[in-house]
């Protein structure tokens, strides 16, 4: 059973989204229902739980409407392997480009790398000791102790003068012990051995061998061979950082961690497939070109999102309980251009509405990382204080939806290219015109004289991305 404790409830999911991500309240409920309903299967009856598939989502709606943003928010939200991938990236076997397999080895590589993360954390104070220990042996080496002979170690009195050797290399090592776990030697330098990767580029060419074939290789290649080492100069500090990731890594069972990661990707495992409109062909069009392959991707696709088996480097892993949420903008095709069976598998459907006026403001205003505050973060390293009022912001959002309405709508993302020529000159004054601790107010007044005439004459060029 899982805890749930673990899993946050569709509520507490909705809100954690809404902290970076503006309306769009059905696309987030649909997420966060699917999300929860992973920890629901798991805690249903043995039996019950090969019977619930996932409700795979697909999201449609214009560019820059917080499609994508969704899925990066939930991939740091959901304690689960979380992969995305763009559609157009892939293609029919016997064209270029990547298998659809792959994702769901990214997928697998997701997972072991999340739990590995786990195990080292769970390792790291053993493997701290150890570390430790190697730091001391490279700034005073142990001198080997006659047998039946008593050291005074840690904790001895210091006041009685040692008699003999091995008992004063072993306090002035436990003094040294001490200055390392209080940071006084950090800076110092001290030459350790690495353990060095075994092979370097491998120049493999051939049908259907893909970059994941080539890495897969490599490390087959590199676990046959036996492992190099060479030697490096560091600082303390450097050391125990590469030398805990070494010493972490050999005290974890990888058989056990490539088991739970199949668990875990098999069980809680999310897709997210990107720009799948641009793998649909118009309905208006004719056969052949293009469309031929397009077609082949979303027949390569389906067994992967109905449930089939994949190799991976880690294991088999079986891909009918992963959960796929694909997204497009579905400008030229629609939906339905899909081919039946694959329209099939997704059958929850959420249209995300376009961005209005009062979004753009909100956008800007409220979000952990509104573009506002990352500028302001920006000039806060150069002791420059900036701050919008709520005028200019309303100013710079009707603006921002206004250039949509004309040009081309590309939703939030207008938002970059307003704010960014708003903020030109200021940027490139600071800090040679613009001092530190200077303070610069954004208000409507300064908004309209940067951008309004450009609206007013329909010099839009400046705005394109």
């Amino acid at each position: 059973m899982l805890e749930s404790t673990k899993y946050l409830t569709p509520a507490q999911i909705v809100a954690e989204l809404d902290k970076y991500i503006i309306g769009q309240h059905d696309a987030k409920r649909n997420v966060a229902i699917a999300l929860r309903n992973r920890w629901r299967r798991m805690n249903a009856s043995p039996e019950m739980q090969k019977e619930i598939v996932p409700n795979n989502i697909l999201m449609i709606g214009a560019t820059g409407v917080g499609k994508t943003e969704i899925a990066r928010r939930l991939a740091s939200i959901a304690d689960a392997p979380f992969t995305k991938v763009e559609a157009s990236k892939f293609t029919e076997v016997g064209y270029v480009g990547r298998d659809v397999e792959s994702m769901v080895r990214d997928l697998v590589e997701q997972s072991v790398n999340m739990v590995k993360m786990r195990k080292k954390e769970e390792v790291k104070v053993q493997a701290a000791v150890v570390v430790e220990d190697i730091i001391l042996d490279a700034l005073i080496p142990p001198i080997s102790t006659p047998a039946n002979r008593p050291v005074a170690g840690y904790g001895a009195n210091d006041s009685i003068m040692p008699d003999n050797d091995q008992e004063l290399n072993e306090r002035t090592r436990e003094k040294f012990r001490i200055k390392i776990q209080n940071g006084e030697l950090d800076d110092r330098k001290i030459e350790i051995k690495i353990q060095q990767s075994n092979t370097g580029g491998l120049g493999i060419m051939g049908p259907g061998i893909d970059e994941a074939s080539i890495m897969n290789i490599q490390e087959m290649i590199s676990g046959m061979m036996p492992k190099k080492t060479k030697k490096r100069k560091v600082t303390i500090a450097e050391a125990r950082k590469i030398l805990l990731e070494e010493e972490a890594v050999k005290l974890i069972d990888m058989d056990e961690v490539k088991e739970e990661a199949i668990r875990k990707a098999e069980n809680a495992g999310v897709i997210f497939i990107d720009e799948i409109d641009k793998v649909a062909s118009a309905s208006n069009k004719g056969g052949g070109g293009p469309d031929v392959s397009r077609e082949g991707v979303q027949r390569d696709l389906l067994p992967i999102v109905e449930g089939s088996t994949v190799n991976t480097k880690y294991g088999v892993i079986n891909t009918d309980h992963i959960l796929f949420i694909a997204a497009g903008a579905f400008h030229v095709a629609k939906p339905s251009d899909l081919i039946p069976e694959l329209q099939g598998r997704f059958p929850i459907r959420v249209e995300l509405s376009s961005l209005t006026k009062e979004d753009f403001y909100n956008i800007l205003k409220f979000p952990k990382n509104a573009l506002t505050k990352q500028y302001e973060a920006l000039l806060q390293a150069e002791d420059v204080e900036l701050t919008f009022d709520d005028e200019a912001l309303e100013k710079i959002a009707e603006i921002a939806f206004e250039v949509n309405a004309e040009v081309e709508n590309i939703g939030a993302r207008r938002l970059h290219t307003v704010v960014s020529r708003l903020l030109n000159e200021i940027l490139y004054d600071v800090p040679d015109k613009i001092g530190a601790n200077a303070r610069i107010l954004i208000t409507k007044e300064l908004v309209e004289d940067r951008l309004n005439d450009m609206v007013k004459n329909r010099d839009l060029s400046q705005f394109i991305l």
